[in-house]
């Protein structure tokens, strides 16, 4: 009878969420996880360890579960391999059958004689526990309604790379350290050795040791990476969890260190949207207008771009993504366009579909004016009018309209491949999967065209949600490799669910899938691995233009599995994969 009602609680608080609990509703230091709903190893088990408290050195490959005894071979000692100006990963364990308290971490310089990487480059995270779900009941995609979530399988499982400093660990249970050190551009090549050393209250205080060999290749600095990086970013997700008025100086200054860290993998791309829900509010923080239309008595609009104005200046000059502005969008979910009618003194809107006149008159009065506007700023050269998965005559017609308004303008798609308009894109993202014709894409790098893919919920493999595998990110950066395309896109960096923190579950996809970075702010296993991949990029294309022979095909035989059909021809494990090509770009 007991089991039963365990049973029973355990449904009630997974299907109920986040309000299930009585926490802080908006964290953003300490917090408690969710309770786990798995079975995990038994009290025996963790009472017959050899000893109360053991740590090692784990595998970045692997999230390990919080409340099963780990099964690795215990090892005190790491090394890895770098290019200068390279972060490299590792990850050690604390597993324990009593409860500690104040875990804290002690880390020092990385000494190769009198030759240093200073203590700053250096950091450790405790990995953190969120609940995820799963892949569809026949696991072929992550799509769907999942807004019961009693209805989907449940777990709690390590991603979020906590930012507090120390942290007390329950009884059975294992806690995840994340390690990350930041090779100076300028180091001296050689064989670095740093010491991580564990504390607790009163516990001995515990050591393990690791070493870096870097290598005399030099990775440039992230705003100087050739890899087209798209993360769609959400201001309004930051005003919502942090509790800040929209636009105000708060709102930036909790913005600001997030975007950096998307700054620091090599962003491209600023999201701004210009109309109200582009995505018919489809996630947790709809996006508003970041541009007002006023329809004046006499039938003239003006168009204030105050807020448009402050978001681009900021991310563009302040946190230096600065390469294109991406504008969403012409053709939304919801074929409706706000504006203010001054006659009314009514927000309107106008009901309309590319082809349409009113749709025509609508954005061909806007878009002539927000030409002028980006020219005056300065910025009309790397602004795109942009849209996501439209039909391609929806498409049509709004690239006729946008022609009109200004013949210049550049204009992106993310979504299918259509040969009649791809000219026309000046930025192209096609699904996983799908691949440009060999001719048409020498013909866009010709023409300065940007060629990416896409990753979304449709795809169970390659992923970033909070149950895929860690590697699977990096695998994703090298397919893109693999498959010629210039870089990847990715529809949400940090489009929050309710309680992003302990819950990474949403109401229509795959958990995960709405983010990869934390509030806090907080980056994730998912999110290092991804950054991983683009360091790899950058040095296959340093490698490729100095190698020849032997060494060039060797690494070129090595990329060309990183796809579906190399991956079913070779069955190998993706982790394998990923490893082996890190290796080879090390021992080149």
């Amino acid at each position: 009878m007991m089991t039963r009602i365990l049973l029973i609680a355990w449904t009630l608080l997974i299907g109920l969420g986040p309000m299930a609990h009585s926490q802080e509703k908006y964290p953003l230091g300490a917090y408690e996880e969710l309770p786990d709903p798995k079975p995990h190893d038994s009290d025996a088990a963790w009472a017959a360890l050899p000893e109360p408290t053991l740590v090692s050195w784990g595998s970045i490959d692997t999230r390990y579960a919080k409340h099963d005894i780990p099964q690795i071979r215990q090892t005190t000692s790491w090394s890895g391999k770098a290019w200068k100006g390279e972060r490299v990963n590792a990850q050690a364990l604390v597993w324990t059958n009593v409860a500690l308290s104040d875990l804290r971490v002690e880390l020092g310089e990385l000494r190769k004689g009198s030759s240093v990487i200073p203590a700053e480059d250096v950091e450790s995270h405790f990995v953190r526990y969120v609940m995820t779900d799963e892949l569809s009941k026949d696991r072929s995609t992550g799509c769907g309604d999942r807004s019961n979530k009693a209805e989907w399988d449940s777990s709690l499982v390590a991603d979020a790379l906590d930012i507090v400093e120390s942290i007390d660990v329950v009884a059975n249970s294992v806690q995840p350290i994340w390690l990350r050190v930041r090779v100076p551009a300028d180091a001296e090549s050689g064989t670095y050795r740093g010491t991580m050393t564990l504390h607790a209250e009163g516990q001995p205080a515990r050591e393990l040791t690791y070493s870096i060999r870097v290598g005399k290749r030099v990775l440039p600095q992230p705003s100087e990476w050739q890899f087209h990086l798209d993360l769609w970013q959400s201001p309004y997700a930051v005003a919502r969890y942090y509790q800040v008025p929209l636009w105000s100086d708060a709102h930036f200054e909790a913005m600001r260190p997030l975007m950096r860290m998307l700054a620091d993998a090599g962003q491209k791309s600023v999201t701004t949207s210009i109309m109200h829900k582009p995505w018919n509010g489809q996630t947790e923080d709809p996006f508003d207008s970041m541009i007002t239309r006023i329809k004046h008595i006499d039938g003239s609009w003006t168009y204030d771009y105050a807020v448009f104005d402050k978001w681009v200046t900021f991310m563009t000059e302040e946190i230096g993504i600065d390469q294109m502005i991406s504008c969403y969008t012409m053709i939304p979910w919801a074929l409706s366009f706000d504006y203010y009618d001054e006659a009314t003194n009514r927000v309107l809107f106008v009901e309309a579909s590319p082809g349409d006149t009113a749709y025509e008159e609508y954005w061909l009065s806007f878009l002539r004016d927000f030409s002028k506007h980006l020219r005056a700023k300065g910025w009309f050269e790397r602004t795109a009018i942009s849209m996501d998965e439209r039909p391609m005559e929806a498409m049509r017609e709004a690239i006729r309209v946008i022609r009109a308004a200004d013949p210049e303008f550049k204009i992106t798609l993310a979504g299918n491949y259509h040969p009649e308009i791809q000219a026309d894109l000046y930025y192209l993202s096609i699904p996983y999967g799908h691949r440009f014709p060999t001719d048409v894409k020498r013909q866009r790098e010709e023409r300065g065209q940007i060629s990416t893919l896409y990753t979304c919920c449709a795809e169970p493999f390659p992923n970033t949600f909070t149950f895929s595998a860690p590697a699977e990110a990096t695998w994703t950066i090298l397919h893109a490799v693999a498959g010629g395309y210039d870089g990847y896109l990715r529809w949400a960096v940090q489009s929050w669910t309710a309680d992003p923190l302990r819950d990474s579950r949403f109401r229509t996809w795959a958990a995960g899938d709405t983010y990869s970075l934390y509030p806090g702010p907080r980056s994730s296993i998912r999110f290092e691995r991804l950054v991983e991949g683009i360091e790899d990029a950058e040095k296959i294309r340093i490698l490729r233009a100095e190698l020849k022979g032997k060494k060039l095909e060797r690494l070129n035989k090595l990329i060309s599995r990183f796809t579906p059909e190399g991956l079913a021809e070779t069955q190998q494990n993706p982790s394998d994969m990923v490893r082996e090509l890190d290796e080879l770009l090390n021992a080149l």
